[in-house]
């Protein structure tokens, strides 16, 4: 196999996922300009808000399944042409608060699908020594695209279209994003289990498997097309064993709080005094260490064991939560001392959960049902980010901050004790010698 040719696909697939970050962070400096020319109530703020990652729930949830039955690269390209449509919509045709909060529920239906294909394709065409590294490229992409929204929030708010561009510039990418895909080949594994078997030797081909790797490819449809699990089938003996573990990774991933970092930081900074005067050029700042730390982790997730990253990352990501809950229980905290929490917070959760849980659920699941477990996995994920950026500023309010970080704290600590000793290592593996462990061949 040539490791460049690989890296190149990888890398177009992943290219979407920076088109998702760009819908995630272009909100952000939108919202209030929308809320202003709009006159919206908090109800009606964040149900635009919300409606992306509403749209994500669903967009995961059948876009998984979407993928078994007709192809990764189609998926990929319909997900595109959504999120052009959505841009479009939100920066030109949205003239009331119901249009942009319609047209940003169909973008979230694009990023859900996509969030759920691109990990499910570069786990399929990738060397296990590698899978880690590509695979995280979905993560850095979607760090990537905030951190441009972050930037273009900055520039086009001096604009007299402001939130127009903002939410306009995902169109551009998404163009970008649907040309490049066209030359990119199928996933042969997804072939070979389709019984497209001529289609299937072009890809091996295409991708210059080394013999060993097209022999495990060409093995994986010894499976029986007939005998792709139902979706019921999820939820049963060892492959709901299985599809539990992802899921509960998924939980962890967004229930811990990493949404509520990066949004309300520069509110919590700017409550002890140190955030400065421009809240927008606050989240570029936050924005360069999230990808920082992105870099780093997609350097080390095929050098150290998946689950050492993992648990070391919760340890880490602990110790952060629980000084900023001590923080905010004390009459006068450390400016400083929370500033460098958050950071830590975020540069853990960066080096751990955030690229490793669609690394690892990718590499369990089978291939006759990985796009529809990573559906699933994914769309709980959409779920619980929602659940957690809607209510995190009542549960500040009622219980207060330090509360709010101690129930963080609480469940990091918990998500690092379920991978100590219930998530399996799959570094170095191929997916096969994962199913064989796993017991599900």
């Amino acid at each position: 196999m040539k490791k460049s040719l690989v890296l190149f696909y990888a890398l177009t697939a992943a290219f979407g996922a920076l088109v998702v970050g760009l819908n995630m962070g272009g909100i952000s400096g939108a919202i209030d300009l929308i809320s202003t020319e709009f006159s919206l109530s908090a109800l009606s703020k964040g149900f635009v808000t919300g409606a992306l990652m509403i749209g994500c729930l669903f967009g995961a949830l059948f876009g998984g399944r979407l993928c078994d039955r007709f192809g990764r690269k189609p998926m990929l390209l319909v997900s595109a042409a959504i999120l052009c449509i959505s841009s479009l919509g939100c920066s030109i045709l949205s003239h009331s608060a119901a249009a942009l909060t319609a047209y940003r529920f169909i973008g979230g239906l694009g990023v859900g699908i996509l969030s759920a294909v691109i990990p499910t394709y570069i786990t399929e065409i990738s060397p296990a020594k590698l899978r880690g590294t590509f695979v995280s490229f979905y993560q850095m992409g979607v760090v990537i695209g905030i951190l441009i929204a972050y930037c273009a929030n900055l520039f086009f708010a001096k604009s007299p279209l402001d939130w127009h561009l903002m939410l306009g510039l995902p169109l551009a990418f998404g163009v970008i994003d649907a040309v490049i895909l066209l030359p990119l080949p199928e996933s042969p594994r997804w072939l070979i289990q389709m019984g497209y078997t001529q289609r299937a030797e072009k890809a091996i081909v295409k991708y210059n498997f080394s013999p060993e790797d097209a022999e495990e490819i060409r093995a994986s449809g010894n499976e029986r097309k007939e005998e792709k699990a139902a979706f019921s089938e999820l939820f049963k003996g060892k492959m709901g064993k299985v599809v539990f573990l992802g899921s509960m990774l998924a939980f962890f991933q967004q229930i811990t709080g990493i949404n509520v970092v990066v949004n309300y930081a520069p509110s919590i900074l700017n409550n002890l005094g140190i955030a400065g005067s421009d809240p927008l050029l606050q989240t570029v700042f936050i924005g360069i260490a999230n990808l920082v730390f992105t870099v780093i982790a997609i350097y080390l997730v095929d050098k150290f064991p998946r689950k050492t990253l993992l648990v070391t990352g919760c340890i880490g990501c602990f110790v952060c939560l629980a000084y900023l809950a001590y923080a905010y229980s004390v009459a006068n905290p450390s400016s400083i001392g929370v500033l460098a929490a958050i950071l830590g917070f975020i540069a853990f959760f960066a080096l751990s959960l955030s690229p490793l849980m669609f690394v690892v659920t990718s590499e369990m699941y089978p291939s006759r049902i990985r796009g529809t477990a990573m559906s699933l996995s994914t769309g709980i994920s959409w779920a619980c980010a929602f659940i957690v950026v809607q209510f995190y500023p009542w549960v500040e309010s009622t219980l207060g901050t330090g509360a709010a970080f101690g129930i963080f704290a609480a469940l990091i600590l918990a998500a690092g004790i379920f991978i100590q000793f219930c998530i399996p290592e799959t570094k170095d593996k191929s997916l096969e010698e994962i199913e064989s462990e796993l017991k599900l061949r």
